[in-house]
């Protein structure tokens, strides 16, 4: 979920997460994501990986990755209620580069998970 003026869905965040799922699974994200669900859709395909969109209100980002079986359910979140915190990476990041040769790097090498 994200505030009523974000103009994407799903973000690029939402994207992210279901990519690292479809990886998991060793499977192509487009081949097994469903976006939409609305009116009579019959149940959902076995593999199948969901999103669910939401927008509303000043809400910063909330995500939340859900692995549903029959009887139980694994939920992993991340509520954000302050651009604040992104601020912090980006500066982080920034900082990181210094001294470091060009090239292109991601926040994996600058929180050294690369």
């Amino acid at each position: 979920m994200h505030h009523r003026h974000k103009v994407d869905a799903p973000s690029g965040t939402a994207l992210g997460l279901g990519e690292a799922a479809a990886r998991g699974r060793k499977v192509k994200l487009a081949d097994v994501a469903r976006r939409t669900r609305d009116g009579l859709t019959g149940p959902r395909p076995a593999g199948e990986i969901g999103f669910a969109t939401l927008r509303g209100g000043d809400v910063v980002g909330d995500h939340t990755v859900m692995f549903a079986a029959d009887g139980e359910r694994i939920e992993v979140s991340h509520k954000a209620s302050s651009r604040l915190v992104f601020a912090r990476g980006a500066v982080r990041a920034a900082l990181w580069t210094k001294g470091r040769a060009p090239g292109l790097y991601s926040m994996r090498d600058v929180l050294g998970l690369g």
